[in-house]
Protein backbone atom coordinates (compact mmCIF):
# COMPACT_ATOMS: atom_id res chain seq x y z
CA UNK A 1 0.00 0.00 0.00
CA UNK A 2 1.30 3.18 -1.08
CA UNK A 3 1.99 6.06 1.68
CA UNK A 4 0.27 9.65 1.41
CA UNK A 5 2.57 11.86 -0.80
CA UNK A 6 1.68 14.59 1.85
CA UNK A 7 2.97 12.24 4.98
CA UNK A 8 6.35 11.14 2.81
CA UNK A 9 7.14 14.60 1.64
CA UNK A 10 6.70 15.78 5.33
CA UNK A 11 9.23 13.37 7.01
CA UNK A 12 11.37 13.93 3.98
CA UNK A 13 11.33 17.58 4.84
CA UNK A 14 12.15 17.24 8.77
CA UNK A 15 14.77 14.80 8.14
CA UNK A 16 16.63 17.38 5.77
CA UNK A 17 15.62 20.49 8.86
CA UNK A 18 17.83 18.05 11.04
CA UNK A 19 20.31 17.51 9.00
CA UNK A 20 21.13 20.90 7.76
CA UNK A 21 20.52 21.85 11.70
CA UNK A 22 23.12 19.58 12.56
CA UNK A 23 25.24 21.31 9.82
CA UNK A 24 25.06 24.68 11.06
CA UNK A 25 25.76 23.31 14.71
CA UNK A 26 28.95 21.98 13.22
CA UNK A 27 29.76 25.14 11.26
CA UNK A 28 29.04 27.54 14.11
CA UNK A 29 31.29 24.99 16.41
CA UNK A 30 34.29 25.24 13.76
CA UNK A 31 34.03 29.05 13.83
CA UNK A 32 34.05 29.21 17.59
CA UNK A 33 37.16 26.37 17.82
CA UNK A 34 39.00 29.03 16.01
CA UNK A 35 37.78 32.15 17.99
CA UNK A 36 40.86 32.90 20.28
CA UNK A 37 43.71 31.44 22.91
CA UNK A 38 43.54 32.91 26.02
CA UNK A 39 46.96 32.99 28.01
CA UNK A 40 50.43 34.37 26.90
CA UNK A 41 52.25 32.98 23.80
CA UNK A 42 55.70 31.59 24.66
CA UNK A 43 58.49 33.91 23.64
CA UNK A 44 61.59 31.90 24.37
CA UNK A 45 64.12 33.16 26.82
CA UNK A 46 66.60 35.90 26.16
CA UNK A 47 70.08 34.97 27.83
CA UNK A 48 73.07 36.85 27.54
CA UNK A 49 76.43 35.53 26.57
CA UNK A 50 79.73 36.16 26.13
CA UNK A 51 81.16 35.94 22.36
CA UNK A 52 83.69 33.14 23.34
CA UNK A 53 85.16 31.33 26.62
CA UNK A 54 87.65 33.31 28.33
CA UNK A 55 89.91 30.32 28.93
CA UNK A 56 89.44 28.32 25.21
CA UNK A 57 92.51 29.28 24.63
CA UNK A 58 94.83 27.75 26.76
CA UNK A 59 93.11 24.23 26.39
CA UNK A 60 92.15 23.83 22.25
CA UNK A 61 94.43 22.39 20.09
CA UNK A 62 92.81 20.16 17.98
CA UNK A 63 94.39 17.94 15.65
CA UNK A 64 93.59 18.34 12.03
CA UNK A 65 93.52 14.32 11.70
CA UNK A 66 91.07 13.41 13.79
CA UNK A 67 87.96 12.01 13.25
CA UNK A 68 84.87 14.26 14.31
CA UNK A 69 83.63 14.26 17.15
CA UNK A 70 79.93 14.82 15.11
CA UNK A 71 80.86 11.89 13.45
CA UNK A 72 80.82 9.74 16.56
CA UNK A 73 80.28 9.25 20.34
CA UNK A 74 82.45 11.58 22.68
CA UNK A 75 84.06 8.78 24.44
CA UNK A 76 85.18 7.44 21.23
CA UNK A 77 87.99 10.30 21.43
CA UNK A 78 89.62 8.15 24.34
CA UNK A 79 90.17 5.44 21.61
CA UNK A 80 89.77 2.43 24.19
CA UNK A 81 87.53 -0.30 23.38
CA UNK A 82 86.94 -1.24 26.50
CA UNK A 83 85.00 1.99 27.43
CA UNK A 84 83.22 1.71 24.51
CA UNK A 85 82.31 -1.34 25.56
CA UNK A 86 81.25 -0.86 28.81
CA UNK A 87 79.34 2.19 27.34
CA UNK A 88 77.77 0.32 24.96
CA UNK A 89 76.34 -2.11 27.89
CA UNK A 90 75.27 0.58 30.01
CA UNK A 91 73.18 1.77 26.98
CA UNK A 92 71.29 -1.19 26.77
CA UNK A 93 70.83 -2.26 30.60
CA UNK A 94 71.82 0.73 32.58
CA UNK A 95 68.76 1.50 35.39
CA UNK A 96 68.95 5.38 35.16
CA UNK A 97 68.62 4.96 31.21
CA UNK A 98 65.76 2.58 31.51
CA UNK A 99 64.56 5.10 34.34
CA UNK A 100 64.53 8.03 31.88
CA UNK A 101 63.05 6.09 29.55
CA UNK A 102 59.97 5.52 31.21
CA UNK A 103 59.64 9.15 32.07
CA UNK A 104 59.56 9.55 28.30
CA UNK A 105 56.73 7.07 27.56
CA UNK A 106 54.81 8.55 30.29
CA UNK A 107 55.14 11.84 28.89
CA UNK A 108 54.06 10.80 25.79
CA UNK A 109 50.94 8.80 27.21
CA UNK A 110 49.96 12.01 28.99
CA UNK A 111 50.58 13.94 25.60
CA UNK A 112 48.53 11.25 24.07
CA UNK A 113 45.69 12.17 27.06
CA UNK A 114 45.74 16.12 26.70
CA UNK A 115 45.04 15.95 22.79
CA UNK A 116 42.17 13.23 23.17
CA UNK A 117 40.08 15.95 24.60
CA UNK A 118 40.23 18.16 21.26
CA UNK A 119 37.62 15.14 19.96
CA UNK A 120 34.06 13.70 21.01
CA UNK A 121 33.40 11.14 23.80
CA UNK A 122 31.15 8.78 22.48
CA UNK A 123 29.45 6.24 24.82
CA UNK A 124 27.58 3.32 24.21
CA UNK A 125 25.11 1.16 26.45
CA UNK A 126 22.48 -0.80 26.16
CA UNK A 127 19.43 -2.03 28.96
CA UNK A 128 16.58 -4.14 29.27
CA UNK A 129 14.28 -3.39 32.26
CA UNK A 130 10.99 -5.38 33.73
CA UNK A 131 8.65 -3.07 35.52
CA UNK A 132 5.44 -3.63 37.64
CA UNK A 133 3.10 -0.58 38.56
CA UNK A 134 2.18 0.79 41.75
CA UNK A 135 -1.04 1.49 42.71
CA UNK A 136 0.17 4.14 45.15
CA UNK A 137 2.21 6.23 42.68
CA UNK A 138 0.68 8.05 39.92
CA UNK A 139 1.63 7.15 36.43
CA UNK A 140 4.74 8.17 34.81
CA UNK A 141 6.88 7.76 38.05
CA UNK A 142 9.78 5.69 38.25
CA UNK A 143 10.73 2.93 38.34
CA UNK A 144 6.97 1.44 37.92
CA UNK A 145 5.64 4.18 36.02
CA UNK A 146 3.36 2.52 33.16
CA UNK A 147 -0.03 2.86 36.07
CA UNK A 148 -1.34 0.28 38.56
CA UNK A 149 -0.95 -3.75 38.70
CA UNK A 150 0.68 -3.00 34.95
CA UNK A 151 3.78 -5.10 33.73
CA UNK A 152 6.17 -3.99 30.96
CA UNK A 153 9.26 -4.26 29.49
CA UNK A 154 11.82 -1.69 28.32
CA UNK A 155 14.31 -2.67 25.97
CA UNK A 156 16.73 0.44 25.30
CA UNK A 157 20.61 0.30 22.93
CA UNK A 158 22.17 3.37 21.77
CA UNK A 159 25.26 5.91 21.67
CA UNK A 160 26.07 9.11 24.01
CA UNK A 161 28.24 11.54 22.83
CA UNK A 162 30.15 14.49 24.18
CA UNK A 163 31.95 17.64 22.54
CA UNK A 164 33.61 20.12 24.41
CA UNK A 165 34.02 23.05 21.79
CA UNK A 166 37.51 24.62 22.76
CA UNK A 167 36.32 28.28 22.11
CA UNK A 168 39.15 30.06 24.73
CA UNK A 169 41.86 27.90 23.82
CA UNK A 170 41.96 25.77 27.02
CA UNK A 171 42.86 22.12 25.61
CA UNK A 172 44.64 23.88 23.04
CA UNK A 173 46.92 25.22 25.48
CA UNK A 174 46.69 22.00 27.65
CA UNK A 175 48.18 20.32 24.44
CA UNK A 176 50.72 23.10 24.38
CA UNK A 177 51.83 22.47 27.57
CA UNK A 178 51.80 18.26 27.30
CA UNK A 179 54.01 18.51 24.21
CA UNK A 180 56.34 20.79 26.10
CA UNK A 181 56.74 18.37 28.92
CA UNK A 182 57.23 15.71 26.55
CA UNK A 183 59.82 17.28 25.24
CA UNK A 184 61.66 18.18 28.48
CA UNK A 185 61.38 14.51 29.11
CA UNK A 186 63.24 13.44 25.99
CA UNK A 187 66.07 16.56 27.09
CA UNK A 188 66.11 14.59 30.43
CA UNK A 189 66.65 11.46 29.07
CA UNK A 190 69.76 12.98 27.26
CA UNK A 191 70.56 14.65 30.24
CA UNK A 192 70.90 10.85 32.02
CA UNK A 193 72.77 9.81 29.15
CA UNK A 194 75.31 12.17 29.41
CA UNK A 195 75.75 12.02 33.00
CA UNK A 196 76.00 8.13 33.01
CA UNK A 197 78.35 7.84 30.11
CA UNK A 198 80.37 10.98 31.84
CA UNK A 199 80.18 8.73 34.91
CA UNK A 200 81.17 5.87 33.62
CA UNK A 201 83.93 7.44 31.68
CA UNK A 202 85.23 9.04 34.75
CA UNK A 203 85.71 6.22 37.33
CA UNK A 204 87.33 4.39 34.25
CA UNK A 205 89.97 6.91 34.20
CA UNK A 206 89.76 6.71 37.76
CA UNK A 207 90.43 3.03 37.80
CA UNK A 208 93.77 3.05 35.20
CA UNK A 209 94.67 6.11 37.36
CA UNK A 210 95.27 3.69 40.13
CA UNK A 211 96.20 0.40 38.55
CA UNK A 212 99.12 3.08 37.46
CA UNK A 213 99.86 4.57 40.68
CA UNK A 214 100.06 0.80 41.55
CA UNK A 215 102.62 0.04 38.83
CA UNK A 216 104.58 2.98 39.70
CA UNK A 217 104.53 1.59 43.58
CA UNK A 218 105.82 -1.13 41.95
CA UNK A 219 108.58 -0.57 40.04
CA UNK A 220 109.88 1.81 42.25
CA UNK A 221 109.25 -0.80 45.05
CA UNK A 222 111.68 -3.10 43.28
CA UNK A 223 114.11 -0.29 42.80
CA UNK A 224 114.14 0.42 46.45
CA UNK A 225 114.30 -3.46 47.51
CA UNK A 226 117.39 -3.59 45.04
CA UNK A 227 119.16 -0.12 46.96
CA UNK A 228 118.05 -2.14 49.79
CA UNK A 229 119.41 -5.29 49.34
CA UNK A 230 122.89 -3.40 47.83
CA UNK A 231 122.98 -1.57 51.09
CA UNK A 232 123.12 -4.72 53.08
CA UNK A 233 125.86 -6.14 50.83
CA UNK A 234 128.00 -2.82 51.39
CA UNK A 235 126.82 -3.05 55.35
CA UNK A 236 128.52 -6.51 55.09
CA UNK A 237 131.44 -5.75 53.44
CA UNK A 238 132.27 -2.93 56.20
CA UNK A 239 131.27 -0.07 53.31
CA UNK A 240 127.87 1.22 54.79
CA UNK A 241 126.35 2.03 57.90
CA UNK A 242 123.63 0.47 59.99
CA UNK A 243 121.63 4.24 59.56
CA UNK A 244 122.16 3.26 55.60
CA UNK A 245 120.06 -0.06 55.78
CA UNK A 246 117.94 1.22 58.40
CA UNK A 247 117.05 4.57 55.92
CA UNK A 248 117.14 2.25 53.06
CA UNK A 249 114.57 -0.33 54.84
CA UNK A 250 112.34 2.47 55.98
CA UNK A 251 111.87 3.81 52.63
CA UNK A 252 110.66 0.33 51.19
CA UNK A 253 107.88 -0.26 53.93
CA UNK A 254 106.82 3.28 53.20
CA UNK A 255 106.53 2.26 49.36
CA UNK A 256 105.01 -1.02 50.25
CA UNK A 257 102.17 0.79 53.07
CA UNK A 258 100.80 3.02 49.72
CA UNK A 259 100.06 -0.36 47.61
CA UNK A 260 96.44 -1.17 49.45
CA UNK A 261 95.48 2.14 49.07
CA UNK A 262 96.30 2.06 45.34
CA UNK A 263 94.63 -1.44 45.26
CA UNK A 264 91.44 0.05 47.12
CA UNK A 265 91.18 2.93 44.87
CA UNK A 266 90.90 0.69 41.60
CA UNK A 267 88.52 -2.18 43.23
CA UNK A 268 85.84 1.18 44.31
CA UNK A 269 85.96 2.08 40.71
CA UNK A 270 85.10 -1.42 39.14
CA UNK A 271 82.43 -1.73 41.41
CA UNK A 272 81.26 1.91 40.66
CA UNK A 273 80.90 1.19 36.99
CA UNK A 274 79.26 -2.51 37.66
CA UNK A 275 76.47 -0.28 39.27
CA UNK A 276 76.32 2.02 36.44
CA UNK A 277 76.38 -0.19 33.95
CA UNK A 278 74.05 -2.14 35.57
CA UNK A 279 75.42 -5.40 36.20
CA UNK A 280 76.74 -7.00 39.50
CA UNK A 281 79.79 -4.84 40.30
CA UNK A 282 81.84 -8.14 40.83
CA UNK A 283 81.15 -9.79 37.71
CA UNK A 284 83.45 -6.95 36.26
CA UNK A 285 86.58 -8.06 38.26
CA UNK A 286 87.62 -10.16 35.73
CA UNK A 287 87.43 -7.87 32.78
CA UNK A 288 88.66 -5.06 34.50
CA UNK A 289 90.86 -5.44 36.84
CA UNK A 290 93.92 -6.55 34.56
CA UNK A 291 96.33 -3.43 34.46
CA UNK A 292 95.79 -1.21 31.11
CA UNK A 293 97.24 2.42 30.46
CA UNK A 294 95.26 5.37 31.25
CA UNK A 295 93.51 6.21 27.94
CA UNK A 296 95.16 8.79 25.74
CA UNK A 297 92.83 11.33 24.14
CA UNK A 298 93.13 11.01 19.93
CA UNK A 299 92.53 14.99 19.63
CA UNK A 300 90.75 17.56 21.60
CA UNK A 301 87.80 19.23 22.11
CA UNK A 302 86.88 22.02 19.55
CA UNK A 303 84.56 23.90 21.97
CA UNK A 304 82.52 26.12 20.14
CA UNK A 305 81.29 29.27 21.16
CA UNK A 306 79.07 29.88 24.52
CA UNK A 307 75.74 30.39 22.08
CA UNK A 308 75.80 26.55 20.90
CA UNK A 309 75.05 25.60 24.41
CA UNK A 310 71.50 26.43 24.13
CA UNK A 311 70.96 23.47 21.62
CA UNK A 312 74.41 21.27 22.66
CA UNK A 313 73.13 20.94 26.43
CA UNK A 314 70.38 18.55 26.97
CA UNK A 315 69.87 20.08 30.70
CA UNK A 316 69.50 23.58 29.30
CA UNK A 317 67.10 22.67 26.38
CA UNK A 318 64.93 20.65 29.42
CA UNK A 319 64.62 23.31 31.40
CA UNK A 320 63.63 25.65 28.29
CA UNK A 321 60.88 23.39 27.49
CA UNK A 322 59.53 23.15 30.87
CA UNK A 323 59.10 27.08 30.98
CA UNK A 324 57.26 26.31 27.93
CA UNK A 325 55.18 23.79 29.17
CA UNK A 326 54.60 26.21 32.85
CA UNK A 327 53.64 29.68 30.29
CA UNK A 328 50.96 26.76 28.56
CA UNK A 329 49.44 26.29 31.76
CA UNK A 330 48.62 29.91 32.43
CA UNK A 331 46.48 29.68 29.46
CA UNK A 332 44.84 26.35 31.12
CA UNK A 333 44.02 28.14 34.04
CA UNK A 334 42.91 31.30 32.51
CA UNK A 335 40.05 29.33 30.42
CA UNK A 336 38.15 28.71 33.13
CA UNK A 337 37.24 32.57 33.51
CA UNK A 338 35.22 32.51 30.38
CA UNK A 339 31.96 29.80 29.49
CA UNK A 340 32.60 26.63 28.29
CA UNK A 341 30.35 25.60 25.41
CA UNK A 342 29.60 21.62 24.78
CA UNK A 343 27.65 19.94 21.66
CA UNK A 344 25.99 16.55 23.30
CA UNK A 345 24.23 14.17 21.78
CA UNK A 346 22.23 10.73 21.76
CA UNK A 347 20.99 8.27 19.31
CA UNK A 348 19.33 4.79 19.46
CA UNK A 349 16.55 2.34 19.77
CA UNK A 350 13.56 2.59 22.87
CA UNK A 351 10.83 0.08 23.15
CA UNK A 352 8.58 -1.71 25.30
CA UNK A 353 8.37 -4.81 23.16
CA UNK A 354 11.30 -6.30 21.89
CA UNK A 355 9.44 -7.49 18.20
CA UNK A 356 9.37 -3.64 17.70
CA UNK A 357 12.74 -2.91 19.02
CA UNK A 358 14.89 -3.25 16.07
CA UNK A 359 12.06 -1.38 13.64
CA UNK A 360 12.83 2.01 12.36
CA UNK A 361 9.99 3.48 14.78
CA UNK A 362 11.94 2.74 17.50
CA UNK A 363 14.84 5.36 16.43
CA UNK A 364 15.26 8.77 19.09
CA UNK A 365 17.39 11.17 18.28
CA UNK A 366 18.68 14.42 20.61
CA UNK A 367 21.25 16.88 19.68
CA UNK A 368 22.10 20.39 20.58
CA UNK A 369 24.59 22.68 22.24
CA UNK A 370 24.81 23.43 26.09
CA UNK A 371 27.09 26.35 27.61
CA UNK A 372 28.66 26.35 31.18
CA UNK A 373 30.20 28.69 33.32
CA UNK A 374 31.27 29.45 36.75
CA UNK A 375 30.03 32.38 38.20
CA UNK A 376 31.40 33.25 41.50
CA UNK A 377 33.96 30.40 42.94
CA UNK A 378 35.78 33.26 46.00
CA UNK A 379 38.48 34.06 43.43
CA UNK A 380 39.70 30.68 43.12
CA UNK A 381 40.34 30.44 39.13
CA UNK A 382 42.39 34.08 39.29
CA UNK A 383 44.33 32.41 42.25
CA UNK A 384 45.21 29.65 40.55
CA UNK A 385 46.32 31.91 37.55
CA UNK A 386 48.73 33.66 39.75
CA UNK A 387 49.89 30.07 40.96
CA UNK A 388 50.80 29.07 37.18
CA UNK A 389 52.18 32.47 36.88
CA UNK A 390 54.80 32.01 39.79
CA UNK A 391 55.70 28.65 38.39
CA UNK A 392 56.12 30.20 35.23
CA UNK A 393 58.39 32.94 36.83
CA UNK A 394 60.07 30.27 38.85
CA UNK A 395 61.18 28.02 35.79
CA UNK A 396 62.69 31.15 33.91
CA UNK A 397 64.72 32.14 36.99
CA UNK A 398 65.77 28.24 36.87
CA UNK A 399 66.37 28.23 32.93
CA UNK A 400 68.97 31.37 33.92
CA UNK A 401 70.56 29.21 36.82
CA UNK A 402 70.95 26.40 34.20
CA UNK A 403 72.37 28.24 31.47
CA UNK A 404 74.95 30.27 34.49
CA UNK A 405 76.11 27.12 35.94
CA UNK A 406 76.58 25.87 32.26
CA UNK A 407 79.28 28.64 31.45
CA UNK A 408 80.70 28.10 34.91
CA UNK A 409 81.09 24.33 33.88
CA UNK A 410 82.44 24.76 30.60
CA UNK A 411 85.13 27.92 32.19
CA UNK A 412 86.33 25.48 34.92
CA UNK A 413 86.71 22.37 32.74
CA UNK A 414 88.58 24.17 30.28
CA UNK A 415 90.90 25.57 32.58
CA UNK A 416 91.42 22.75 34.51
CA UNK A 417 92.16 20.94 31.24
CA UNK A 418 94.40 23.47 30.13
CA UNK A 419 96.02 23.28 33.27
CA UNK A 420 96.72 20.03 33.67
CA UNK A 421 98.09 19.42 30.51
CA UNK A 422 100.79 22.08 31.38
CA UNK A 423 101.75 20.63 34.46
CA UNK A 424 102.00 16.80 32.41
CA UNK A 425 104.68 18.57 30.57
CA UNK A 426 106.55 19.67 33.64
CA UNK A 427 106.12 16.77 35.41
CA UNK A 428 107.49 14.57 32.61
CA UNK A 429 110.15 16.57 32.52
CA UNK A 430 110.54 16.10 36.08
CA UNK A 431 110.64 12.29 36.01
CA UNK A 432 113.47 12.21 33.02
CA UNK A 433 115.25 14.37 35.34
CA UNK A 434 114.82 12.05 38.37
CA UNK A 435 115.67 8.94 36.75
CA UNK A 436 119.13 10.48 35.55
CA UNK A 437 119.33 11.83 39.12
CA UNK A 438 118.95 8.14 40.49
CA UNK A 439 121.52 6.57 38.22
CA UNK A 440 124.34 9.28 38.91
CA UNK A 441 123.72 8.41 42.90
CA UNK A 442 123.92 4.95 42.61
CA UNK A 443 127.21 5.15 40.77
CA UNK A 444 128.45 7.26 43.00
CA UNK A 445 127.94 5.87 46.11
CA UNK A 446 128.78 2.47 44.55
CA UNK A 447 131.98 4.17 43.85
CA UNK A 448 132.75 5.59 47.12
CA UNK A 449 132.55 9.29 46.11
CA UNK A 450 129.31 10.27 47.60
CA UNK A 451 127.34 8.97 50.93
CA UNK A 452 123.90 6.58 50.98
CA UNK A 453 121.97 9.69 51.93
CA UNK A 454 121.43 11.50 47.95
CA UNK A 455 120.56 7.87 46.72
CA UNK A 456 117.73 7.57 48.70
CA UNK A 457 117.05 11.44 48.34
CA UNK A 458 116.88 10.65 44.14
CA UNK A 459 114.76 7.81 44.70
CA UNK A 460 112.48 9.27 46.78
CA UNK A 461 111.61 12.36 44.23
CA UNK A 462 111.54 10.04 41.47
CA UNK A 463 108.97 7.97 42.88
CA UNK A 464 107.19 11.03 44.10
CA UNK A 465 107.44 12.39 40.24
CA UNK A 466 105.94 9.30 38.93
CA UNK A 467 103.45 9.22 41.11
CA UNK A 468 102.54 13.04 40.45
CA UNK A 469 102.96 12.12 36.66
CA UNK A 470 100.20 9.24 37.11
CA UNK A 471 97.96 11.56 39.20
CA UNK A 472 98.16 14.33 36.49
CA UNK A 473 97.37 11.87 33.61
CA UNK A 474 94.11 10.50 35.31
CA UNK A 475 92.95 14.20 36.21
CA UNK A 476 93.97 15.27 32.64
CA UNK A 477 91.81 12.72 31.34
CA UNK A 478 88.92 13.59 34.04
CA UNK A 479 89.14 17.32 33.21
CA UNK A 480 88.49 16.29 29.51
CA UNK A 481 85.65 14.05 30.55
CA UNK A 482 84.33 17.21 32.33
CA UNK A 483 84.72 19.15 29.53
CA UNK A 484 82.42 16.71 27.11
CA UNK A 485 79.88 16.66 30.24
CA UNK A 486 80.15 21.11 30.35
CA UNK A 487 79.48 20.90 26.57
CA UNK A 488 76.71 18.73 26.44
CA UNK A 489 78.63 15.52 25.01
CA UNK A 490 78.53 16.03 21.61
CA UNK A 491 77.87 18.57 19.08
CA UNK A 492 74.02 17.32 18.34
CA UNK A 493 71.44 15.13 20.02
CA UNK A 494 68.79 13.79 16.75
CA UNK A 495 67.22 12.14 20.07
CA UNK A 496 66.31 15.53 21.75
CA UNK A 497 63.39 17.81 19.22
CA UNK A 498 64.34 21.50 19.10
CA UNK A 499 61.87 23.59 21.10
CA UNK A 500 58.79 24.77 19.02
CA UNK A 501 57.25 28.10 19.08
CA UNK A 502 55.12 27.92 16.80
CA UNK A 503 52.16 29.52 18.85
CA UNK A 504 49.77 32.28 17.87
CA UNK A 505 46.97 34.07 18.89
CA UNK A 506 44.56 34.21 15.83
Amino acid sequence: MARPAKLVAGREWRAGHQAHALAALLLCASALLGACTVGPDYVPPKTSLPPAYSEAAGAQATAPSAPSTSEAAWWTNFGDPVLNHLIDEAQRSAPDLASAEARVREARAMRGVAGAAEYPEVDAGAAYARTHGSANVPVGVPPGGLGPGIDGNLWQAGFDASWEIDVFGGTRRRIEAANAAYEASVAGRGDAALMLTGEIARDYVVLRGAQRQLAVAQENLSIQRDTLALTRSQFDAGLASRLDVLRAQAQVEATEAEIPTFVVDARTAIYRIGALVGVPPESLLTELDAPQAIPTPVADVPVGLPSDLLQRRPDIREAERQLAAANARIGVAKADLYPHFYLTGAAGLESLDASTFLTAPSRYLSIGPSISWLVFDAGKVRFTIDAEQARTDAAAAQYQRVVLDALRDVESALVSYGQSKIRRERLAAEVAADRDAVGIAQRLYLQGLDDFLPVLDAERSLYVAEDKLAQTDRDTDIALVALYKALGGGWHDDSAPLASNANTKP
